[in-house]
């Protein structure tokens, strides 16, 4: 109710009389106050009058409601210890496809590796759910289809020169802007959920305790809509997914990657390997060329790029 609400505020632009959004929605008068005197207290610019009711401002806000076509999806919190403990219940109890997990802030936030992701507010967090009908073997290209879809939504928007570093985080100028951790689960050989977690430095500060890092604030110079970017983001990860072009994606993270010809050290539980980043298999692996002339196939790691190239 409060999402109509407020869709009748923005769509008349100026003044709406308390008579009218009963008569619009069905409701009373004291409802709708009751749903005003909420929508304050999340952070909208509320004008009352003896007339009626005019939306001033919005918050960079992530309620359900900002998103009509996705708002049954939503779970929105203020403050959570990670997004995706929260989606890993959800997907086990039989949530819908595209169940999206967004908080404010998170307190136990985590990457790749058992690594902290600092998720202070201004950034945006989310853990996305979703059940592609593919075999087991194929799952991790999923990972890069996100890869593609989010360099895809930042360079569109922001105009910004977004590029994938191996396996998934996104740079701009060598600086993290992205990063992304994944879980799934199976039933036999088939994908039975996989869920993706991002975090994406939107209007938050992290260079302080990240030097290497940046944020879309930095780069160009105002606050900018974290609504707006997962939006822009869902609808167009979505499209891949039903589109099912999993072929065609290894191709297009090699378009948009900062890490192939680099030269890379890699971190992963067994230990560190040194080399030349040649390329990718079709399902993700790097192929490493080591000093000594073998390739090695790196399944999973933390890349650091060592030349200086951006």
């Amino acid at each position: 109710m409060k999402g109509r609400i407020l869709n009748i505020l923005k769509a008349e632009g100026g003044i709406v009389s308390g008579e009218t959004i009963s008569a619009l929605l069905g409701i009373s008068r004291v409802s709708i106050w009751k749903h005003i005197h909420k929508l304050l207290e999340a952070g909208y610019d509320i004008r009352s009058t003896p007339i009626g009711y005019q939306l001033v401002s919005s918050p960079d806000a992530l309620y359900p409601w900002e998103f009509p076509e996705r708002e049954k999806y939503i779970r929105y919190y203020t403050e959570v210890s990670s997004t995706m403990d929260i989606a890993r219940d959800l997907a086990r109890k039989g949530c819908p496809s595209f169940t999206v997990v967004i908080a404010g802030s998170q307190t136990m936030g985590r990457g790749r590796l058992k690594r902290i992701w600092l998720s202070d507010e201004g950034g945006l967090y989310f853990t996305v759910v979703i059940r592609p009908d593919i075999p087991l073997i194929m799952s991790s290209r999923v990972n890069f289809m996100v890869s593609v879809a989010l360099v895809k939504t930042l360079r569109d928007m922001f105009g910004i020169e977004a590029m994938v570093k191996w396996p998934n985080d996104i740079l701009v100028g060598g600086r993290k802007l992205s990063g992304m951790l994944s879980e799934m689960e199976a039933e036999g050989d088939l994908v039975s959920f996989i869920n993706i977690g991002l975090g994406v430095n939107v209007n938050n500060d992290p260079v302080r305790e990240e030097p290497m890092s940046t944020s879309l604030k930095r780069l160009v110079g105002r606050n900018v809509s974290r609504k707006e970017i997962l939006d822009s983001f869902l609808n167009l990860f979505e499209k891949k997914v039903k589109e099912g072009n999993y072929d065609n994606v290894m191709l297009q993270w090699k378009e948009n990657t900062a890490t192939l010809n680099r030269e890379v050290t890699i971190v992963t539980t067994s230990g560190e390997f040194h080399g030349t980043a040649i390329d990718i298999d079709d399902n993700g692996s790097l192929l490493l060329k080591q000093p000594d002339g073998c390739i090695k196939t790196v399944l999973f790691g933390d890349c650091f790029h060592t030349d200086r190239a951006n």
